[in-house]
């Protein structure tokens, strides 16, 4: 149950961190980690949020690649 519960609020992380790529990628807004005082949390917040990043590229890299996926102008 305890793993069930990790893996669930894992995803949900993964999840949150991808939209907040998202958000950056098509409005350029991004949150400030510059106004977090202690450089350990802003370096795992970064860190969280280039992994948002990664997902985002890879997620995009794919449905440009794909027949499922068109751009609507």
């Amino acid at each position: 149950m305890a793993l069930g519960r990790l893996l669930h609020y894992g995803f949900d992380l993964l999840a949150v961190s991808t939209v907040l790529a998202g958000v950056k990628k098509s409005t350029g807004y991004a949150p400030e980690t510059k106004q977090i005082e202690s450089e350990g949390i802003r370096s795992v917040v970064d860190s969280y949020l280039s992994v948002g990043d990664s997902v985002f590229s890879t997620i995009s890299g794919m449905a440009v690649g794909s027949q499922w996926f068109g751009r609507k102008l």
